[in-house]
């Protein structure tokens, strides 16, 4: 296991103008990472809140490194008596996403376990891991470095490297679209052809269901996260890095752009289109196509871009709105 100290600590600071407060003892130990109320002097952990209640957050906490925003300079202080370290950075959470992945580094899960099934003429790239309980079928494809967990069932898909699909999730299954007989007795289905294409750097969180096309394909964009509970039907299109959170259904045949943020519980409709950088409120119905950049909310959801008052900068995060547009 690597030592880490605050030496090594500062040199992966991604922030060139970081600044410092504190004792920079370059040989202090820093064995894990924290939240700032359960850190101890050998923690590294961070505070994204600024003014008053990053001050109190800050105060309150005995974690031996703390990020803070470079906002807070001069607002707050270290514990010198514990020793402690505060760094000024732009993004806290960032710099402590990457250093916290440096710092617990495990090694990767690779392997294939004994109850999984997976197809003969099924493909999967080198070193995935494939767990417990796993159906592959018949002609799937799976990239190199892609982690399955136990019991997702995959059919009719290409799934990209580097991607990850937790537990109970299914993909690639037909999706719901029935005709009418002309006597309106009883219910047609609507074949399904198709398949689910899962590009580069994915992650499928537990229990979503992902719908395979029918006449053409549901594809879901490069670096693209979805939390748990999602369903995305047939002939979906979403772009690159986009975030679903937790509960979000997306009709079938309807385009979603790149760098939008869809909050919880939220419903878009069938063959609508969403563009880039989108905002959807949470609990939202969108039932109309969405402009590029706009913000949006209710039922039905309608624009609230012009009324929005929440730190922009939280936009930008969810969204990659451009910090020039802040201003406009």
């Amino acid at each position: 296991m690597v030592q880490w100290t605050v030496e090594s600590l500062l040199q992966h600071i991604t922030d060139s103008d970081y600044t410092i407060q504190g004792q920079k003892s370059n040989s202090k130990s820093i064995r894990n990472v924290s939240s700032l109320h359960t850190g101890t002097r050998d923690d590294v952990s961070f505070c994204s809140s600024e003014e008053y209640k990053g001050m109190l957050s800050i105060s309150q906490s005995n974690a031996g490194v703390i990020l803070c925003k470079k906002s807070m300079e001069g607002l707050v202080y270290p514990n010198h008596k514990e020793g402690q370290l505060l760094i000024f950075v732009d993004n806290p959470r960032l710099e402590f996403t990457r250093l916290a992945k440096r710092i617990t580094h495990a090694l990767p899960k690779i392997g294939i376990s004994k109850s999984a099934v997976i197809a003969d003429s099924a493909k999967i790239g080198r070193d995935c891991y494939i767990d417990d309980y796993v159906v592959i079928g018949d002609n799937c494809i799976i990239g190199n470095n892609t982690i399955i967990e136990s019991k997702a069932n995959l059919q009719n898909c290409k799934v990209g490297d580097n991607c990850s699909i937790q537990p109970n999730t299914t993909i690639g299954s037909d999706g719901f679209a029935f005709e009418r007989t002309d006597d309106a007795l009883e219910l047609e289905k609507f074949p399904h052809y198709g398949k689910v294409v899962i590009e580069n750097d994915v992650e499928i969180f537990a229990n979503c269901s992902i719908a395979r096309g029918s006449l053409s394909d549901t594809i879901i964009g490069q670096g693209t996260k979805i939390d748990a509970l999602c369903h995305i039907a047939h002939n979906v299109t979403i772009g690159k890095n986009t975030e679903l959170t937790a509960g979000t259904i997306v009709g079938g045949s309807t385009t979603i752009g790149n760098n939008c943020w869809l909050g919880l519980n939220s419903t878009i409709k069938n063959k609508i289109k969403i563009g880039d950088h989108v905002i959807v409120g949470s609990g939202s119905s969108v039932i109309y196509d969405i402009l590029d950049e706009d913000i949006v909310a209710g039922v039905p959801a309608k624009s609230i871009k012009k009324k929005v008052t929440a730190n922009k900068e939280k936009l930008f995060l969810m969204a990659g709105h451009l910090k020039s547009d802040w201003m406009q």
